[in-house]
């Protein structure tokens, strides 16, 4: 019905010569089929065959105006509100008219998603030309041309486009999360996430942290934000993420330790412990050297605290760092013993054993230089590398930092003579320097 009134229109364009008539044919049709039957284009056509291009102009604005508004009305009114913030909030069609200009109807779909970059650029010069030729009945009289451009424009740009996919409504999806008929999709997880313009991702991003640091949250909605949380994470630009270290930081000062560790928790999810500052990394992990350098051979309170410490050993102060690499290296090594209870001579932490490796494997350079002035200098592990079993455990962590291959020439020198077994003795008598006390 809507294509038969475009053609009876277009047949009657008597006024118009007959290549006129075809470019007008050719451009009114590339609508969605539902804009077929809008009044504003139905309006355009009647004037067209006469050439009252002003009227037309207007008309065929009001139409992508109308649309507009529509697709913004299905996408998200709350983000719309949120992107234009205007005088009062959009709740319903009618309140576009009066709070809405079309400049900012124009910039708002852009931002939460309904227009292209390209879109809105073309939309701003079809405004333009609305308001010269339509606004300004003194102005020059526009020519089929000028029509035909906006039509091309606004057809191409808005009425042929379908509407965007909704945007998910950031309380009723955290509702939704606190259920166990949650669906764990991480497929539709991530498209619900991606679709979000930036301003939703900010504002979902800060109630997840402040839901899981609460006090009241459910186990429930506790263990979906740890499924969704690293999806949205990687999404996040860079200031979202310095957003919620700070956020940490604030957290951290204030002291309150059940906070504290659930907010820990969730920074070290996401690994976002490059966005917290270095006051609160050392306020954290000071604390864990200490207790592991006093905890050697407990090896149950070893694997406890080298647990913690994994997630934030990359982040080590300068200050800390030898005793950090003491302590690891220490508990790593264990010491020659004997137990009636277990056939074995050379006892360490089973547990911590797996945690340390990982840490020596995100050793940069100055860290193993450090590893190396450690068994140079430290008392106790010169003491306990005494003996070939502890040798070979130490020899395992320097195995890895050959692997790491971003050991200096010199440390690397060093690293080949320690994980030398068939130069030992050449090893503790030549390559390590004598201690007055050993």
């Amino acid at each position: 019905m809507a294509n038969d009134l475009v053609v009876k229109d277009v047949s009657s364009l008597e006024l118009l010569t007959k290549d006129e008539a075809k470019l007008v044919a050719k451009e009114i049709i590339n609508v969605r089929e539902e804009v077929q039957d809008c009044p504003y284009l139905a309006e355009a056509l009647k004037v067209l065959p006469v050439k009252g291009y002003r009227s037309a102009i207007g008309s065929y604005w009001n139409a992508v105006i109308d649309d507009i508004r529509q697709k913004i009305i299905h996408r998200s009114l709350d983000l719309f509100n949120k992107e234009v913030n205007p005088k009062k909030e959009i709740k319903q069609y009618e309140d576009f008219q009066d709070y809405i200009t079309d400049n900012d109807l124009i910039d708002g779909a852009y931002k939460i998603g309904v227009l292209s970059w390209e879109g809105r650029k073309l939309m701003h010069q079809c405004r333009e030309t609305r308001n010269m030729f339509h606004g300004h009945p003194k102005s020059s009289d526009p020519g089929l041309l000028k029509v035909l451009n906006l039509i091309s424009d606004c057809n191409k740009y808005v009425l042929s486009q379908d509407f965007p996919p909704s945007i998910i409504d950031i309380s009723t999806y955290l509702t939704q999360m606190d259920s166990a008929d949650y669906s764990r999709n991480k497929i539709a997880v991530d498209q619900a996430f991606t679709d979000l313009p930036s301003v939703y991702k900010t504002e979902l991003s800060n109630r997840f942290f402040t839901s899981y640091v609460g006090e009241t949250i459910s186990t429930v909605l506790r263990g979906n934000i740890e499924f969704c949380t690293p999806i949205l994470w990687s999404s996040l630009v860079k200031e979202d993420k310095k957003q919620i270290g700070k956020r940490f930081d604030k957290i951290i000062v204030e002291g309150d330790q059940a906070k504290i560790t659930k907010g820990l928790d969730y920074i070290t999810l996401v690994g976002g412990m490059m966005y917290v500052n270095a006051a609160s990394r050392k306020i954290l992990t000071a604390p864990l050297v200490t207790a592991l350098n006093e905890s050697l051979d407990d090896w149950d309170e070893e694997a406890k605290i080298c647990k913690e410490l994994l997630p934030l050993s990359r982040f080590i102060s300068e200050d800390l760092l030898t005793d950090y690499v003491s302590a690891i290296s220490r508990t790593f090594v264990g010491y020659q013993g004997s137990s009636y209870r277990y056939s074995r001579s050379d006892f360490y932490s089973n547990a911590a054993a797996p945690f340390i490796k990982e840490m020596f494997h995100s050793f940069d350079q100055s860290s193993t230089d450090i590893f190396i002035e450690v068994v140079k200098s430290d008392a106790i592990l010169r003491r306990r590398i005494a003996k070939p079993g502890q040798l070979d455990r130490l020899r395992v962590l320097g195995n890895i930092l050959l692997e790491n291959e971003i050991a200096s020439e010199n440390a690397e020198i060093f690293l080949d003579a320690l994980c030398d077994e068939d130069n030992t003795e050449s090893f503790m008598t030549k390559t390590l320097p004598k201690l007055k006390k050993i």
